[in-house]
Formats: C-alpha cells, structure tokens, sequence
C-alpha cells in the first residue's frame, strides 16, 4: 500500500473520441444550455415583476426555475469547455462539489415537484380550503423543508463517497462526475456508508414519488367528475405532462443510482444520465408555464412592452 498514490484528479469520459463529433456534442449542449437558461431566467423574471403571478403555485414555480438553473448549470457547461478545449480532467475538490451540487438540486427538484401536485391538489380538489392550505407561512415551510432534506441528503451522501480511497484508474464514464462511476474508481470494497446514504435518498425519493402519485390520482378523479368537456381537458393537457416529466426523471435517475456498475460504459448509462441531469431543467419551463397563455402574454410584456402598450392603445 505504500506504493499507492492517491488520486488527486479525475478524467472525464467525452461523448465521442472524434474531433468533429466533440464540437457537435458542444454545440447541441450549448443550444440546450441556452433555452434552459433563457426559459428559467424569463420565468423568474415575470413572476418576480408581475404581481399577478405571486400565488402559490408561481412562487413554487420561480424557486424550480432557480433549482433548474442551478442544476443544469453544474453539469453541461463544464462538459462544453471539455468538449471545445479537449481536456477532460477535473480536480478531487471540483467532482466532489458536482456530486454534492447535482445531488443537492435533483433532491430539490424532487420534492418542489411533489410540493407543486400538492398545490394542484389543494387548489383543484379543495378550493374552498386552498387559501388555508397554501397559506404563505405553510409555503415557506414546505420550501424550507424540500432545501433541507435535499442538502442533509447530499451532504451524506457526497461525505460517504468521498471518505472513500481512490487510487487506481481515475477515468469517469460520464460526461460529468456520478457518484455511481466513482465508486468503480474506488480501491475499497466496502461501500456500506455510501449504500446506506443511497438507501436513504432513494427512499426519500421514492416517498416523494407516492406523494405525487396520489396527489395526481385524486386530481384526474375530480377532474372526470367535471360537467364540462373543455375543464377537463384543460386539467388533463396540465397535469399529465407533469406526471410524465416527474416518472421520467426518477425512473433515469433510479436507474443510473441502483443498476449494478459496469467496467465498461454503454450509451444506455450515458443516455440515462442526459435524461436526469439536463432534460428536466430544459422541459420543465416549456410545461409548467411557457404553455400557460397568461404566462405567454406576461413574458411579451415584459420582453416587448412597447408593442404591448400600442396594442393595448389600439383596442381601447
């Protein structure tokens, strides 16, 4: 063992080994990059400026917009400069931040998800109660709550991965640093800390899950209840892409964290790792409000508000 050296940096595993697939993998990257960036940014913006959008259900929605923006941040723009520059390597401390950051905002986006079916529960199935419900007292509590446990989770989690010893191959088969490909890396044997850490999240995560999962149940019961074709619809068309976003991104997750670690990468794990790390951030603006019409016409005022004040003089 004295002849051991521990490792101080680790590489990251590129897309492709080609010099022109690199610059493409740059290129749809940054493009992605940039919707997700403007998407969540204009989300911010409108419901932070326009008094009309601080409800509920918009407050949690800025704060996902905020957790999406750090998300995607922590994984695509380093995988951008790997793939431009051609140097793949990240320091012990930069990795084990892009554990603990990755873990810290996916754990976030998780709960503020089942925090937001709650809302949709409460102000679908209890209108009479909803103000009760989602007081603003209750908001901040359940927001506190979600930033909590998923920084409590992540700190485990990032601590029990790194209290490990690195010392062989220090290639990371991903385009950024999993915890699942580290612990490959790893010289130990024995992972108990890491697997109980992991049993932990995925129990918190699956919890969440349930959560969402009755909250949306109880929503289509109501909604089929509905004289009007055209309610129903509407709630149909609102919360069943929510539904469809939330079991994508834990089913990739899930399986990146609980499949067995392969020597060898396959573009299935790296594919699965694009569906939980930069999908969501990208989609999740484009769901919950970019197909809202008064969140359309709100993010036009605000980017266009001269042609909305002419229009405005016109129809008067």
């Amino acid at each position: 063992m004295s002849n051991i050296t521990a490792v101080t940096e680790f590489l990251l595993l590129g897309l492709s080994d080609i010099r022109e697939l690199q610059l493409i993998h740059a290129a749809l990257f940054l493009l992605i990059y940039l919707a997700a960036l403007m998407g969540n940014l204009l989300i911010i913006a409108v419901t932070t400026v326009d008094r009309h959008f601080h409800t509920p259900m918009y407050f949690f929605l800025k704060n996902l917009s905020v957790v999406d923006l750090g998300y995607i941040s922590v994984t695509v723009p380093k995988s951008i400069l790997n793939s431009l520059t051609n140097v793949n390597s990240i320091s012990l401390l930069g990795c084990a931040a892009q554990v603990f950051l990755v873990f810290l905002f996916a754990g976030s986006e998780m709960a503020l998800l089942t925090v937001m079916s709650h809302d949709r529960y409460a102000a679908i199935c209890r209108p009479l109660h909803y103000e009760i419900i989602m007081a603003h007292g209750a908001c901040v509590r359940m927001l506190a709550a979600s930033w909590f446990s998923s920084c409590l989770s992540a700190i485990m989690y990032t601590a029990s991965t790194f209290s490990l010893f690195f010392c062989g191959p220090k290639t990371v088969h991903q385009f950024f640093c999993d915890g699942p490909q580290l612990l490959r890396l790893a010289c130990s044997s024995d992972h108990v800390m890491e697997d109980v850490s992991l049993a932990i999240s995925t129990c918190l995560a699956f919890f969440c899950f349930v959560l969402i999962v009755g909250s949306y149940v109880r929503i289509f019961s109501a909604v089929l209840r509905m004289p009007s074709a055209e309610g129903r619809s509407k709630a149909f068309s609102t919360c069943l892409p929510h539904l469809v976003v939330v079991t994508l991104f834990l089913i990739s997750g899930m399986s990146a964290y609980l499949k067995p670690i392969s020597d060898s990468p396959s573009a299935v794990d790296l594919l699965a790792s694009v569906f939980y790390a930069v999908v969501p951030p990208t989609l999740n603006p484009l769901i919950y409000s970019l197909r809202n019409r008064d969140m359309k016409a709100a993010m036009g005022r605000l980017l266009w508000p001269k042609h909305f004040s002419k229009e405005k003089l016109s129809i008067e």
